[in-house]
């Protein structure tokens, strides 16, 4: 059985690196529902399980290093976030031949271009598998 959820987290994290990067160096508001999906509060106003899912991988990237941000909005968004200069640069280097290969090749390949082309093939399964090892290679990368 697949663990949904962490498809989810890939998914989202994915999505967010890929937005700041593509704003990189600007400070942008990064919403949840722009990275899991719209969502409609409960009546008590409590967000879906998936949607805070989405909110909580935003957190995860900035206590792990990957993004920082000045504030958050309720569990809504994240104001004036950005990558880290460790993501940036970690981001923008060339992908190793022992990452999961894409469909397609780019004649600049970088982890960048690796993330873009696994968010594009809408595969969990690719995307799930090259985001655990860039995760993975970032720990050792300074």
């Amino acid at each position: 059985m697949a663990d949904l959820h962490i498809d989810d987290f890939c998914r989202d994290t994915a999505k967010t690196l890929v937005m700041l990067y593509n704003r990189f160096p600007q400070r942008t508001t990064v919403y949840v529902e722009d990275i899991a999906g719209p969502d409609q509060p409960d009546e008590f106003g409590l967000h879906s399980p998936r949607f805070t899912a989405g909110f909580h991988a935003l957190l995860w990237l900035a206590e792990t290093d990957y993004i920082r941000f000045s504030d958050v909005i309720r569990q809504e968004a994240v104001e004036e976030a950005t990558l880290t200069h460790r993501s940036f640069i970690f981001l923008s280097g060339p992908a190793s031949s022992s990452l999961s290969a894409g469909p397609a090749d780019h004649p600049l390949d970088t982890r960048i271009a690796r993330i873009k082309d696994a968010l594009a093939t809408r595969s969990s399964d690719y995307l799930r598998t090259l985001m655990l090892e860039l995760m993975a290679a970032s720990r050792n990368h300074n």
